[in-house]
């Protein structure tokens, strides 16, 4: 099958939200080189508001998670007829970037004639490797963003760097909603504002709370306001709760420099606030990556998981190599890694010897976290014209 043969394609993504953000460059990619073509694009529910309102994505097909709780024979038969509707939409291509068994499954029986999958030595379905036409192999040395993009190899899609650009779109309403409950908080343009998401699904990515705490203590007291967020999960909006009791600020400080968000907010509200933020400060997380995406700087925290492959990822820079070292401080662009140069890193284990407490990340301390920061604000600065203003630091 050449290029000139494909007019429907379906992509699938069955994972989680930063994963689902990471593929937009792909379907950027697709359309520059088949602007004809119609695309679709699988995912899991929860992930979709990442993928509304692209230009470049004709359909978003949603897989209902809540499927997989059923009893097993309702559960098979939802799953075969959400098959049998895939397959009823005619696609002649897949691209599977999951990697899953799920996807693979979805990619065979959906009847298409060119089914695209990622080479492994591991496949954890019998026969996997069958359920694909072509296999494409990838350099998980790189950066996921330029791993998915590897994977349209097959469609004569080389240029890498030229679609490389993560984005998500936020529509004009969400940004004034944001605006309008800002200003209900008593916060103004010309205030400088910090995003921080400390939190995590997995709490073996987290900081220490006292730490979090020290770091917002620190900004509201150098006239910075700080935007915390969590997601809905109780333990996320409990451990929110126990970092805002161990700041040092009064009540009155509290109500005038802290925002507090307990994760009733969506996505794309998610996005609009770091939008409106100077700088992102936060941990290896979904929200570290729709930051990125709307090209605010970000700081993150990385403890056992890999930077060079999920790092913030620069839309300025675009290097194909944006973390270039296995571990220790890196920069890209306006995006600063700080992560530990052990040579245990990264080992990708949920915590030192299974305890779900990473100790290279504990290992950080504030005072490195104040420096990146006072950097990252003080450069907004200079580039806004002196519209921010940077703590008045005490390092």
């Amino acid at each position: 099958m050449t290029p000139a043969d494909i007019h429907r394609i379906l992509v699938i993504k069955l994972r989680h939200i930063g994963d689902v953000l990471l593929t937009t460059p792909v379907y950027r990619a697709i359309k520059s080189k088949l602007p004809e073509t119609h695309t679709s694009v699988l995912v899991n529910s929860g992930t979709e508001q990442m993928m509304t309102g692209n230009p470049n994505i004709d359909e978003i097909i949603v897989f209902d998670r809540s499927i997989k709780k059923l009893p097993l024979i309702k559960r098979f038969k939802s799953e075969t007829f959400f098959l049998r509707e895939i397959r009823d939409r005619g696609f002649d291509t897949t691209i599977d970037l999951t990697g899953g068994d799920r996807g693979a499954i979805a990619s065979y029986f959906c009847g298409a004639g060119l089914r695209i999958g990622r080479h492994t030595h591991k496949f954890s379905l019998w026969g996997k490797k069958t359920l694909y036409t072509d296999l494409t192999r990838v350099d998980h040395t790189q950066h996921v963003v330029v791993q998915n993009l590897q994977m349209l190899k097959t469609l004569s899609i080389n240029d890498v760097q030229r679609h490389a650009l993560v984005e998500i779109h936020v529509p004009d309403e969400v940004m004034q909603t944001v605006s309008k409950a800002l200003e209900a908080r008593a916060v103004c343009y010309s205030d400088t504002l910090v995003h921080m998401h400390p939190m995590s699904r997995w709490f073996f990515k987290c900081w220490k709370d006292d730490y979090t705490a020290e770091i917002i203590t620190w900004l509201n007291k150098n006239g910075v306001k700080v935007i915390l967020t969590a997601a809905p999960d109780a333990k996320e909006r409990e451990r929110l709760e126990r970092i805002v009791s161990l700041t040092a600020l009064s009540a009155t400080e509290r109500n005038g420099g802290l925002i507090t968000l307990d994760g009733s907010i969506s996505l794309k509200t998610l996005a609009a606030i770091s939008a409106r933020c100077a700088v992102f400060f936060g941990v290896d997380s979904a929200p570290m990556h729709i930051a990125a995406a709307v090209n605010t700087p970000v700081a993150a925290l990385f403890g056992p998981t890999c930077a060079f492959n999920w790092g913030p990822w620069d839309n300025e820079a675009r290097s194909l190599h944006p973390y270039p070292h296995r571990s220790g401080v890196q920069i890209c662009g306006i995006h600063t890694v700080i992560q530990r140069d052990w040579p245990c890193i990264p080992c990708n284990q949920d915590g030192c010897n299974g305890s779900k407490i990473s100790n290279c990340l504990d290992d950080i301390t504030p005072d490195e976290v104040k420096q990146a920061l006072t950097k990252k604000l003080n450069n907004r600065t200079k580039k806004e014209g002196g519209g921010l203003a940077p703590p008045q630091t005490p390092l």
